[in-house]
């Protein structure tokens, strides 16, 4: 028996290297597909005389982009054209992720009020933005600025600087000024100071069990070290004001109708399953715990603070994960109300161009990046947010 056992095992008998030469067989296989695909797809192109590449990115555009982050003219190349796309499909998604989650916790925290008519508001609010879809949301805040809004000879000017028209919502600004860069950078060394601060004060609860009012210095910090640099340049006052010449108003800033409605659209069509998230979330922690720190004299928010929502924020985080991947994606919707975002510009692209394989390729890779960075990101906050198990 020990002489059977000892005899070496034909390769093909062997399970490791079967299981090797598998794995194997089934890439050649795709590499085989896709190699196929690929030839037989620029055989049939250049059969049809239809031009192949990216090198289309270099040539002049020849159209003009509606709204954009940087300079863009028509002169300029696709391929600017296509960052400008980009940049305002970014612009929606960092405020529209922003605004959700400020307004998805606000409203599943309502759900739990103990007022009767708080929480049937926002059940309310949740059962209606969930059911209607988001497309037809956009339409209507859409419908809502060109039809329901004057022109802008008769617009709205609820307080000064401040007007409302059918071209949008345009309102002051500061003008220029050298202490607004000082400001910004104040402002940054401001967060960075108060997230410092912030584990410190942790830590040194965490040791010593005494409470640092972190929530009132931090936005004392924040707060207070831009002005003081406002101040030290003579507290700059003067205002861009925005003025009707023709038939539009010049000066100021100007939300568009399209961007607004876009932004409306998502923000409360998610909100809504965010907030039911955050409900779900709250309630999974016991009622001990709120019970148990509320006996060793916490206050509400610390009780919020510093025990439910730690121990929420592992079941909220994944499917939150989620929401903002359908809301960065959900934004390429907006080619259905004229917001130039980067499907809109790279519609308008293949249309001149004709090369659909590229463009649409180009699409696919940029909301790839865009979701895998989203979901990067809160997958870090997830492991950074978990409780550590003894």
């Amino acid at each position: 028996m020990e002489a059977v056992a000892s005899e070496k095992i034909p390769f093909w008998l062997n399970p490791k290297i079967r299981g090797i030469f598998y794995q194997a067989g089934v890439i050649c296989c795709f590499a085989f597909l896709a190699w196929y695909l690929v030839s037989n797809t620029l055989h049939n192109l250049e059969k049809q005389s239809i031009a192949t590449g990216f090198s289309f990115l270099n040539k002049e555009s020849a159209f003009e982009v509606g709204e954009s982050l940087i300079s863009y003219s028509s002169a300029d190349t696709y391929g600017r054209a296509l960052i400008v796309g980009a940049l305002n499909t970014l612009k929606v998604s960092f405020f529209g992720i922003l605004l959700t989650l400020l307004l998805g916790t606000l409203v599943g925290l309502s759900r739990l009020s103990s007022n009767w008519l708080v929480s049937r508001l926002a059940a309310l609010y949740t059962e209606v933005m969930q059911n209607i879809p988001v497309l037809l949301q956009l339409f209507f805040w859409y419908a809502v600025f060109y039809e329901m809004l004057p022109s802008p000879r008769g617009a709205l000017n609820p307080v000064n600087g401040l007007f409302l028209c059918n071209r949008g919502v345009i309102f002051a600004v500061p003008e220029a000024h050298a202490a607004h860069k000082f400001m910004l950078l104040s402002l940054g060394i401001a967060l960075a100071a108060a997230f410092f601060l912030r584990n410190w004060a942790k830590k040194r609860q965490a040791t010593t069990g005494k409470h640092f009012p972190i929530f009132w210095v931090s936005a004392g910090i924040i707060a207070g070290l831009p002005v003081m640099v406002w101040l030290f340049f003579g507290a700059p006052m003067n205002m861009d004001m925005p003025a009707l010449k023709g038939f539009n108003y010049k000066g100021g800033a100007t939300l568009s109708p399209e961007f607004i409605a876009l932004l409306l659209g998502l923000v409360l069509y998610t909100a809504a399953f965010v907030a039911e998230v955050v409900r779900a979330g709250v309630q999974s922690v016991s009622r001990g715990q709120t019970e148990a720190a509320r006996s060793i004299g916490l206050r509400s928010g610390q009780v919020l603070n510093l025990v439910i929502l730690p121990q929420a924020l592992r079941v909220i985080v994944p499917p939150l994960t989620s929401q903002m991947l359908n809301l960065t994606k959900n934004s390429s919707l907006a080619v259905a109300i004229g917001f130039p975002d980067f499907v809109s510009v790279a519609n308008t692209t293949i249309n001149q161009t004709g090369q659909s394989i590229e463009g649409v390729a180009l699409i696919m890779m940029v909301y790839l990046m865009f979701s895998l960075s989203t979901s990067a990101f809160m997958n870090w906050y997830n492991k950074k947010t978990k409780l550590i198990e003894r």
